[in-house]
C-alpha cells in the first residue's frame, strides 16, 4: 500500500521557540504554531474564524536558526511530515496529539513596519510588499536557468554491451519485462 505524509502550513508562532541540546549533541527546537481559517456559515451567514494549534519540531542547524531569529507572533511557513504521539499522563490516562516534524521552516515578513533581525534570511520574505521587488528578478533567474538547460550540449551516449560481465564492472539482471523488486 502506498502512503504519502506531507504537510505545509503558514501561521504565527504562539510562543518563543523552546530550544534544547540533546546529550548526543543534536539540536532540537519546538515551535507552537497557530493557523487560522476563516469561512462563512452557509446556514446563518455568520463569519467564523477557526484556529488550529500545532507543535512543530525542528532539528539540527535549522533548529539553531529558529531559536536565534524567531519570536512569538512571527509568521512562518513550515513544511514537513505529520507525527502522532501517545503517552500516559500522571493519572495513568492515555493521551495523544499530532505534531509536525519540520523539514523546512521559512521565516516570513514580520508585518508592516516590523524589522527582520540582522542576519536573518530576508530572501525567505514572501510578503506582498516585497513580492513585486523579488518576483521579477527571481522569474528572470528561473527563465535564464531554463534557457541554460535548453542550450546545454547534448551528452553523447556510450552504447552498453549486452554481454557485459561482472568483471567489467557492470552486471545487468533485468530482462524485459524488467524484474525489479519495486512495490508497484
Amino acid at each position: 500500500m502506498a502512503s504519502y505524509n506531507r504537510v505545509v502550513m503558514v501561521g504565527n508562532l504562539t510562543r518563543d521557540p523552546e530550544y534544547k541540546q540533546l546529550p548526543s549533541g543534536q539540536a532540537v527546537c519546538r515551535l507552537g504554531l497557530a493557523v487560522n481559517r476563516s469561512f462563512k456559515n452557509k446556514q446563518s451567514g455568520a463569519a467564523i474564524q477557526e484556529v488550529c494549534f500545532i507543535d512543530i519540531d525542528v532539528w539540527g542547524a535549522q533548529a539553531e536558526s529558529c531559536n536565534q531569529y524567531l519570536k512569538k507572533g512571527r509568521p512562518v511557513l513550515v513544511e514537513g511530515r505529520l507525527k502522532y504521539d501517545t503517552w500516559q499522563d500522571q493519572q495513568g490516562g492515555n493521551r495523544s496529539k499530532h505534531s509536525i516534524v519540520a523539514d523546512r521552516v521559512l521565516f516570513l515578513a514580520a508585518g508592516q513596519g516590523a524589522e527582520v533581525p540582522e542576519g536573518a534570511d530576508e530572501m525567505n520574505d514572501i510578503s506582498p510588499a516585497r513580492s513585486s521587488t523579488i518576483s521579477a528578478p527571481l522569474e528572470k533567474d528561473i527563465m535564464d536557468q531554463i534557457e541554460a538547460i535548453k542550450n546545454r550540449p547534448k551528452a553523447t551516449k556510450t552504447p552498453i554491451k549486452k554481454d557485459a560481465t561482472p568483471e567489467a564492472g557492470v552486471e545487468f539482471k533485468d530482462e524485459p519485462p524488467f524484474q525489479d523488486d519495486l512495490p508497484f
